[in-house]
């Protein structure tokens, strides 16, 4: 067998492995927090669809075709809630619902950039 070149990154090892200066404390490490807002399947991906300017709910929904309506409106009041996306709604009939990334959801632009490009080059 074929010795791994790779560290060796066990349970244990990981616990004793001292923690980075900008993480001093594990519930407040700057990593963690960006998890926080980024956790789930869904909103790293509206986030990325809507760097592109406004979207209606269903253009949305039409760009993540296996989400459901459900998850999409959750995560889009998850996503609101955090101060990444600003809801406008027009008083139209029907009612017409616009979605955009705010300043601080734009600030995670280089983030998402960074994950499609590894994205990208796990596909090699």
């Amino acid at each position: 067998m074929e010795p791994s070149i790779l560290p060796d990154t066990t349970p244990a090892l990981r616990r004793r492995a001292p923690l980075p200066e900008f993480c001093p404390v594990p519930d407040d490490c700057p990593v963690q927090v960006t998890l926080d807002v980024l956790a789930g399947r869904w909103k790293p991906l509206t986030l990325w669809h809507l760097r592109g300017g406004t979207l209606r709910f269903n253009e949305l929904r039409r760009l993540m075709p296996d989400v459901t309506q459900r998850m999409l409106t959750a995560t889009l009041r998850e996503l609101e809630r955090d101060g990444l996306v600003r809801r406008e709604i027009f008083a139209e009939v029907p009612p017409r619902v616009e979605y955009t990334t705010t300043p601080r959801g734009e600030s995670l632009r280089p983030i998402l950039d960074a994950m499609a490009e590894w994205g990208a080059a796990q596909r090699r």
